[in-house]
């Protein structure tokens, strides 16, 4: 194990990477960055509007080259989208050059977050939870095969989440 100066949260959409992400940089001190929000920064639109426009597929090329931009620099907190990890050459990128957090959280949980929002493209469907199962059973070995640390994030307030992620990142860089 190397150290790192980096902390990058992964997981799917709802499972509390943005929120948590902002209490860890203000414990540590470090700036904060949303990949989903730079891209919306970058291109001017929000990210339905991209996927209306260029399909996931257009996204997720821009989402690679915003992570390329976002894990240079060093002393941050990132919260990725939850389908960054679908490319090797972003789970090799984060691996390299960060302390990687899977926050997991279960179907149910995600589906009582996310049920009216409605800026997610990937659950604007007639069956949400399906298509949450399937992002799930598909994502999952992606997120456990790069995390370093995985914690449930259904199943504790957010400050106690975050205390164990300091916890882990301390060790992980002892």
């Amino acid at each position: 194990m190397t150290q790192s100066e980096n902390i990058y949260l992964i997981g799917l959409m709802g499972a509390g990477k943005t929120t948590i992400g902002r209490q860890l940089a203000k414990a540590l001190k470090l700036p904060f960055y949303d990949s989903d929000k730079a891209i919306e920064e970058s291109t001017g639109v929000d990210i339905p509007t991209i996927f209306e426009f260029e399909g996931e597929e257009g996204f997720r090329d821009r989402e690679q080259k915003m992570l390329k931009q976002l894990t240079e620099m060093t002393g941050i907190v990132l919260a990725t989208g939850g389908g960054a990890i679908l490319r090797e050459a972003n789970r090799n990128l984060l691996k390299e050059k960060g302390f990687i957090v899977y926050l997991q959280c279960s179907v149910e949980r995600i589906l009582e977050r996310t049920r009216r929002d409605t800026q997610r493209p990937l659950l604007q469907t007639d069956n949400p939870r399906k298509r949450i199962e399937e992002l799930f059973e598909q994502r999952e070995p992606l997120y456990l095969s790069c995390a370093d640390f995985k914690i449930d994030t259904g199943v504790m307030q957010s400050k106690a989440v975050v205390a164990h992620i300091l916890d882990a990142y301390k060790a992980f860089n002892r």
